[in-house]
């Protein structure tokens, strides 16, 4: 029996050593992916010609150290490669399908 025990639990210690293909992440893989999405969002944010501030207030729950770093590292690519920011369409869009400020809007008679 004993014969047995050791490669069974040989292949165990294999098998579990490769939990990444069952899903389980570790914690320097969650805080490796938090790090490249708080650099993609403060590039974008750079990009679409934002404020840090701005970019700080909208995404709340994401690294603002990271933000940063990507901001900056936008900040410096687009300024050696002479790239103008791109204006966000969005706000415009929504900004189009609302009423008219009380100033603009016609007298009732």
């Amino acid at each position: 029996m004993r014969r047995l025990s050791v490669p069974v639990a040989a292949s165990i210690v294999v098998l579990l050593a490769g939990c990444d293909a069952l899903g389980i992440e570790s914690a320097e893989k969650i805080a490796a992916a938090r790090q490249a999405d708080g650099r993609a969002i403060g590039s974008a944010c750079r990009h679409a010609a934002r404020a840090i501030e701005d970019c700080y207030a909208i995404y709340r729950k994401a690294d603002r150290a990271a933000i940063f770093a990507g901001w900056r590292d936008m900040n410096d690519y687009m300024r050696e490669n002479k790239i103008e920011p791109v204006a966000p369409q969005l706000a415009a869009q929504l900004g189009s399908g609302r009423e008219a400020p009380s100033s603009e809007r016609p007298a009732k008679e």
